[in-house]
């Protein structure tokens, strides 16, 4: 891969254009995808007299765990293709453009095109996903002091995305339709793609298309002795891959089919269904891999895997239960929270999202005149590009206003809840950044059960206010500010885990097995959004038949569970760890 990083010349807020280009590519992306997420599972359960599908929830929960599951699984094909043959910026590219096309197909909203646009958008986010931070980390490689700003800025930018996209995708699609929702995420994608394609010359030689790959240099002093893939390590690793792909596919198709299509239904061994067969086949070869492969490695190496292994489990159930939120908590939402506002709180409200919207939008607004001011001269398309996305976003923004304000009453939209999350981000990611930066600074395994810890008093918060929901009750007279502390809690805990995970993954592994440790990291992460449509499934049964604050109470114990376990475990991961903090 080329190497060559730009100049770093101080021009917008410190930094150098280059990284607001970036900035401006992710953040549409990030309107794409969580606009389009925040609707899906509402699209497909929604009835038919509404546009929907009228899905029962547990399949909309099930293709939902799988679509998001595969997001991330797919980031490990689109980084190999980008490091190995491509390169980042084709790899982006690439993505964009298959994201694109993906929205678009859902716009059409016939079972053919909904079910190959989110094929589209698993591949495009695997290529895209991945290789934007790396152009990144490929700009700052020869000023390693500025790289923090930049990855504060650029994830500024990914929430930025993601608060636009939930709050206008949301709005439109739930108000006025599916369809415009889900195109919405499609332009702005476009629009991404074409600012980025016509500003690439600004990066230079990063990015492109990666050399020839050099043979493996001399162990460098001190470094661990390497442990190549064993022909049985291969096929162990082959093996879990297609099984787990496999089921991970089979679980919405056969549930979606009524079993028409499980292509594991035969496979049942001894009371043992097919799919669960083929999913404990998969895992069983998976931790026999790594029950082979550690031992082989010195004792620091091995000790330090151990500890990843340990936090890729907790990070596997944070995302499980933290991913509720486009699933059981937006269907919350949507059906036993009181959401028409009238008077003082509907007025409340309209002012409250007035400012959430305006103050956002003007600040990036300013940045983006900022990047004109350096750039017009010699990327004038791309800066029109990037003027014209904005001018159609501040005009949807204030026609969603406008309407909001003609109205005597107001409906707060059930994916409205969800830009909270990035709301706090932005609001709360200082005063974090401050805190591990301070003397008060908590070890790895406090920060994961201090994580847990805040997910576990969100879900306790949900739970007591769905206390009045009886079994298989249909209630909607619950406050919403149940809902806003819900998201406030879960943003704390995410603020805790999330930020600083893949951080101790380069720490604890030797350089040259960043990519492979990542890949297994992702893979946790892939599993924990599939629990989440599981867990997501589970409650509907369980609201059936013990009220929904009983699954909310379940999720509230796993999470307090994994608090404890991970502060429990601090002397043993910190041994294991070997002065890694």
């Amino acid at each position: 891969m080329a190497t060559h990083s730009v100049e770093i010349k101080p021009e917008v807020l410190g930094h150098p254009s280059q990284l607001f280009v970036l900035f401006f590519t992710e953040m549409w992306e990030r309107f794409s995808y969580y606009g389009m997420r925040a609707l899906l599972v509402m699209f497909f359960t929604a009835s038919l007299m509404d546009g929907g599908w009228g899905w029962p929830k547990e399949h909309a929960y099930a293709i939902f765990g799988t679509y998001t599951s595969l997001v991330y699984l797919s980031t490990i094909l689109g980084g190999y293709f980008a490091d190995k043959i491509i390169g980042y910026r084709v790899a982006v590219v690439i993505g964009a453009l298959l994201m694109t096309i993906g929205h678009g197909c859902m716009a059409i909203e016939t079972p053919f095109f909904i079910y190959a646009g989110l094929t589209a958008l698993v591949f495009g986010s695997g290529f895209f996903k991945p290789n934007m931070t790396s152009i990144i980390s490929e700009m700052y490689k020869n000023h390693p002091e500025k790289k923090d700003g930049a990855y504060t800025i650029f994830y500024m930018g990914v929430n930025a995305g993601a608060f636009l996209g939930i709050l206008l995708c949301g709005y439109l699609g739930e108000t006025v339709g599916w369809s415009i929702g889900f195109g919405l995420a499609g332009i702005f994608m476009l629009f991404g793609l074409l600012q980025f394609w016509f500003a690439q010359d600004i990066f230079g030689n990063i990015g492109m298309k990666p050399a020839k790959e050099e043979a493996y240099k001399e162990l460098e002093a001190g470094e661990a002795k390497r442990n190549p893939f064993t022909t049985l390590d291969k096929v162990l690793a082959g093996v879990a891959a297609v099984l787990g792909l496999v089921w991970i596919i089979n679980d919405p198709v056969s549930k979606i089919s009524n079993g028409a299509s499980d292509i594991a239904g035969n496979l049942g061994i001894g009371g043992v269904s097919g799919p669960n067969v083929l999913i404990l086949t998969a895992l069983g070869c998976f931790f026999l891999l790594l029950g082979m492969r550690i031992p082989r490695y010195d004792r620091v190496t091995r000790d330090r895997m151990l500890a990843v292994i340990f936090f890729a489990i907790i990070t596997t159930f944070f995302w499980a239960l933290f991913e509720q939120a486009p699933g059981s908590l937006t269907i919350f939402a949507k059906e036993h929270t009181n959401r028409i506002l009238e008077g003082n709180s509907a007025l409340t409200f309209k002012i409250v999202n007035s400012m959430m919207t305006i103050i956002p939008l003007g600040i990036i607004t300013y940045v983006l005149f900022s990047l004109f001011k350096k750039t017009f001269a010699k990327f004038a398309l791309s800066n029109i590009i990037l003027a014209t996305s904005f001018v159609i976003i501040w005009g949807i923004a204030l026609w969603m206003l406008k309407t909001q304000f003609d109205q005597d009453t107001t409906e707060v939209p059930a994916s409205w809840f969800g830009v909270l999350n990035s709301l706090y981000i932005i609001a709360f990611a200082p005063l974090f950044s401050k805190w591990w930066e301070s003397k008060y600074n908590p070890n790895a395994n406090m920060k994961y059960a201090i994580g847990m810890l805040f997910l576990g008093i969100g879900m306790a918060v949900v739970a007591i206010g769905s206390a009045g929901i009886g079994a298989g009750g249909m209630t909607a007279g619950v406050s919403v500010f149940w809902l806003v502390f819900v998201y406030l809690f879960h943003t704390l805990g995410e603020l805790c885990v999330s930020p600083v995970a893949l951080s101790y993954v380069s720490k604890l592994v030797p350089g040259r097995m960043i990519a492979f440790m990542f890949a297994m990291w992702y893979i946790a992460v892939a599993i924990g959004m599939k629990l989440a449509g599981i867990f997501g499934e589970m409650s509907e049964g369980i609201a059936a038949e013990h009220g929904l604050s009983y699954f909310f109470w379940i999720l509230t114990a796993i999470a307090i569970g994994f608090a404890v376990f991970s502060a429990v475990m601090y002397p043993l991961v910190k041994k294991l760890m070997h002065g890694i903090r």
